[in-house]
């Protein structure tokens, strides 16, 4: 942000540099007013969310067993992962472009994660399901015990191997276990996309299919910058 030019004539400053500094703070403060309705426009839900058949004190809330409720508990999930790996590798490597897109991982999804779990709220619902994950696409998933809660999450084992790397090692393993994770990923957002009755999600869920794909043909690249393959 620009300073305010002052004209200082024996240690005063002129009136125009006196009242300059106001109006940078009014436009801020109009700046930030902006930003907060957008917020709220965001994370409210549309009045043409389909009637509620389940609990939830919302009569226009999503349905407990809808695809808007199931996609955003399973993919808050999915995201939290994706965000520990991008942590994980940026604090192993200097390589700039690996950095540079585990801060747009971290960025992206924790704001997206946080958006869907502020919906469960204002729709009354829990942020967890009793249920198996995926239940809301027509094939629950059922955990191997190892971790990976859902298809293209990373095991348990593959984390520490990841925490455990370092350099061009580390770089690999991320690389790989992120387009895993994002190729999964996809394909539940677009089921999300196709099925869902807010505007909210459908519209979140296709960014993401588009989002995912393009970060997947990017790490496709740059593994083969590194002489590997997924």
């Amino acid at each position: 942000m620009s300073q305010a030019s002052q004209a200082a004539q024996g240690g005063r400053t002129t009136p125009s540099a006196r009242t300059s500094r106001p109006m940078v703070l009014a436009g801020g403060a109009v700046l930030l007013v902006a930003v907060g309705l957008v917020v709220l426009m965001l994370a409210r839900p549309s009045s043409s969310s389909p009637s509620d058949t389940g609990t939830g004190s919302s009569t226009s809330a999503p349905a407990e067993t809808s695809a808007d409720v199931g996609f955003a508990r399973d993919m808050a999930v999915h995201h939290q992962q994706a965000v520990e790996m991008a942590f994980v590798v940026r604090d192993r490597t200097a390589d700039v472009a690996v950095r540079r897109l585990a801060y747009d991982i971290i960025n992206t999804q924790a704001n997206q994660r946080g958006m869907m779990l502020g919906w469960l709220e204002t729709w009354g619902r829990s942020k967890s399901s009793p249920g198996p994950p995926m239940a809301w696409m027509g094939h629950a998933f059922t955990s191997r015990g190892d971790g990976a809660l859902m298809p293209g999450m990373a095991t348990d084992a593959e984390l520490d191997a990841l925490r455990a790397a370092k350099g061009r090692d580390a770089e690999v393993r991320f690389l790989r276990l992120m387009t895993a994770h994002h190729r999964a990923g996809a394909e539940m957002a677009q089921a999300a996309a196709d099925a869902a009755g807010t505007e909210e999600i459908r519209n979140l869920a296709s960014g993401m299919v588009l989002g995912q794909r393009s970060e997947i043909a990017l790490m496709a690249d740059m593994l083969k910058e590194r002489g590997a393959t997924d």
